[in-house]
């Protein structure tokens, strides 16, 4: 159960709105790859969504390393990166 305002647990199911503010905040990304393993939702004036992501930096053998990827997709629509955070390979 979610408390209004409160996020929801992580779930490997994405949702079509889920999938649609991941594809359209990381559209345009160069430098690194981000896929998305779980999500967890929070619905505000709008929707704040924190993607686990596998991330990998687009060179050669590259390793890959774990990210949070946190996305505002607005009441308007437009959805944007709002916060990056990694973990491993520093």
């Amino acid at each position: 159960m979610t408390i209004a305002g409160g996020w929801s647990t992580y779930s490997t199911h994405f949702s079509s709105e889920a999938k649609a503010a991941f594809e359209e905040a990381t559209k345009g990304l160069t430098g690194v790859s981000y896929s998305p393993v779980a999500v967890a939702e929070q619905v505000v004036a709008g929707k704040n969504y924190r993607f686990f992501c596998n991330a990998q930096v687009v060179i050669p053998n590259a390793t890959n390393h774990a990210a949070i990827l946190s996305v505002f997709k607005s009441l308007e629509g437009d959805a944007v990166i709002t916060d990056t955070q990694t973990y491993g390979n520093d």
